[in-house]
């Protein structure tokens, strides 16, 4: 079962992907990763990217994020993720960009959107093989001072030459990396 935590659409139920393809969110790791945020989702523009089910940016939508854009090119996802935010109602502050996540964030940056928060759940073989930060990082849809988070299997060491690493967290296999465009002020 996948679950809303907090806010407007707190304890709604999503569909799942019926497929070993997509590999959703624990609810204890959404959860972590909320209380890192707390508030700070308010009002800002978050971007879902290899977003399965897509209820991480639907739980950035619950708790006050004023868009957020959700990267998926499996097609059985992004039917998933068009039926979990219309069953909460929240298409109209929503976009769902059914490409392969490099073009994706391509086209993102040249419609000119800038997120302040970014996550990135892809496949952990794809970590090996390629760096998902680089492509932000060159196409800069990142704002200044914004956050990009990782999740990544706490054995696989995560690209550091894109962003500065300020912050990570492990649970259990699971670590959640935060990195900033900008290094914070001590």
């Amino acid at each position: 079962m996948i679950r809303i935590i907090s806010g407007m659409y707190k304890g709604k139920r999503l569909k799942r992907v019926p497929s070993p393809l997509v590999r959703p969110m624990p609810d204890k790791l959404k959860e972590a990763l909320f209380n890192i945020l707390r508030e700070t989702v308010r009002g800002r523009a978050f971007l879902d990217a290899f977003a399965g089910t897509g209820s991480v940016g639907i739980e950035a939508l619950s708790r006050g994020a004023d868009k957020t854009v959700f990267i998926e090119e499996y097609p059985r996802a992004v039917r998933i993720i068009k039926e979990n935010l219309a069953k909460v109602g929240a298409e109209g502050r929503a976009l769902v960009v059914a490409r392969e996540y490099n073009r994706a964030v391509i086209d993102l940056a040249r419609d000119g959107f800038l997120f302040d928060f970014v996550f990135l759940d892809p496949p952990y073989k794809l970590l090996e093989e390629r760096d998902p930060l680089k492509v932000l990082r060159k196409r800069g849809v990142v704002r200044p001072g914004g956050t990009v988070i990782l999740r990544h299997h706490f054995k696989t060491k995560p690209p550091l030459k894109d962003f500065p690493l300020i912050r990570s967290v492990r649970l259990g296999d699971d670590t959640l990396s935060f990195f900033s465009p900008v290094k914070p002020l001590s």
